[in-house]
């Protein structure tokens, strides 16, 4: 072991057996996985598909590499089986031939001859620049070799899971979007008509692109893991695939709504007839309480009351016709702007008819109040007083003849009130205001 040449101390028979035995295993192993990459099912597509963009010249790369790949084990081949024949000269290896078996296990003796094409497309990592051979040691091939495959796999794994992971349901999604348009159409939605009708066929273009890309260059939808080194570390980019899956849900979800229209159009159209029928009705009867109001109450302003709004009725004709035309897009918005504006024109009559009859509300509660006194005043047996009498007398013609002027009827009441009370023994009763306060009590 004293003795030394250009690779080192000279090795012994154990060491050359132990060296043999890894390197025989070394060639096992790579061996096995060199065929299951010639056999992986991406590899296989990578040959036969019409390849673009980044994919296209990574596999250009990946075949010089895995064509290098192949020239590297040949020669690892070679070299092991020669360093096998010297090993078998003899049981035991005179000094001769461990010196050359040291020099071909340990030494640069191996020359890797590759074509320029094998060399020029490999990886600039493991090509030697400019040259047409390379000298290793069995170990920096190995190592050369590893890395080979590494880079090629990661190729081929990342090509098959992109193909494995989207094509196919980019196929479920169109079949479900061919569904989805036959429904849209049949409700009426369509391009140019309704926004989810050019969605329809935004969704349709996007997806037909989507696979033409992923199938060509599905590299282009690769998302390598940050940190990894494994071969094939990432995931699939399914961002484009997922935005339009959700634009397809939110297109389903207004088909929805309009097929719910479709099936209770006639109810609603009913009832919003209904409610505009009744806020006509309303509007009728503060009209005909305004002239009452205006006949029967003096020195009193009486809102003006509005006749009922055509738009309504000629959007409710509207709404009516894209019933009639199977027009569903159109009626939805339509239907729940109108019972909107129905509800709201309810109200507006309602307190329109509130706001007229205020002065025949203000004389009814002065004529109750009258009539309450004058029955607390009969049961206290005041009911026969003539001042009390003389008083009531006078509120009571007020507050039953027309026009009553309702200033005048009201101190006309408190003037009874006071009485009464004095009468009584009670707190004399304030001074009251107008009408107006009254009816804020």
């Amino acid at each position: 072991m004293g003795v030394t040449d250009p690779a080192g101390p000279v090795m012994d028979r154990d060491e050359v057996d132990r060296a043999l035995a890894r390197l025989g295993a070394e060639h096992e192993a790579i061996e096995s996985s060199l065929l299951a990459l010639q056999d992986h099912a991406g590899r296989r597509l990578l040959e036969g598909a019409e390849l673009t963009g980044t994919t296209k010249e990574r596999w250009a790369a990946a075949e010089a590499s895995i064509t290098l790949l192949w020239t590297y084990f040949d020669t690892y081949t070679a070299a092991l089986r020669s360093a096998r024949e010297i090993r078998a000269r003899r049981r035991w290896s005179s000094r001769e031939d461990l010196v050359e078996l040291t020099e071909l296990l340990r030494g640069e003796s191996i020359t890797v001859a590759g074509s320029a094409t094998a060399t020029a497309n490999a990886p600039t990592l493991l090509s030697a620049a400019g040259r047409l051979s390379q000298q290793f040691t069995l170990a920096a091939l190995v190592e050369r070799m590893n890395e080979l495959y590494a880079s090629s796999l990661d190729m081929v794994v990342a090509a098959d899971a992109v193909w494995s992971a989207l094509p196919a349901r980019i196929d479920l999604l169109a079949a479900e979007l061919q569904r989805t348009r036959k429904l849209a159409h049949s409700v009426g939605v369509r391009p140019g008509e309704h926004p989810s009708g050019d969605d329809l066929e935004r969704i349709t273009r996007t997806l037909t692109k989507l696979r033409e890309e992923v199938v060509s260059d599905p590299l282009a939808y690769w998302v390598p893991a940050e940190g990894s080194s494994a071969p094939g570390g990432g995931r699939p980019d399914t961002m484009v695939y997922d935005r339009e899956a959700r634009a397809l849900e939110d297109v389903r979800r207004e088909i929805d709504a309009v097929l719910t229209v479709r099936q209770d159009a006639e109810q609603r159209l009913v009832r919003l007839r209904d409610v505009l029928s009744r806020a006509d009705r309303t509007l009728a009867e503060a009209r005909t309480a305004r002239g009452e109001v205006l006949a029967k109450i003096a020195a009193t302003e009486v809102p003006v009351v509005s006749g009922p709004p055509t738009a309504l009725q000629e959007q409710l004709a509207t709404a009516a016709e894209y019933r009639r035309q199977a027009q569903w897009h159109r009626l939805s918005p339509l239907l729940e702007s109108l019972e909107q504006k129905a509800e709201d024109e309810l109200l507006r009559a309602r307190e329109s008819l509130t706001a007229v009859t205020a002065p025949l509300a203000v004389r009814a509660e002065l004529r109750g109040r009258l009539d309450a006194y004058k029955a607390k005043v009969a049961r206290h047996g005041l009911a026969e007083d003539r001042f009390l009498i003389e008083r009531y007398d006078a509120a009571r013609r007020m507050l039953w003849s027309a026009p009553c002027d309702l200033r005048v009827a009201e101190q006309a009441v408190l003037r009874y009130q006071q009485a009464a009370a004095e009468l009584l023994g009670a707190p004399r009763v304030p001074e009251q205001g107008g009408p107006q306060d009254r009816r804020g009590e």
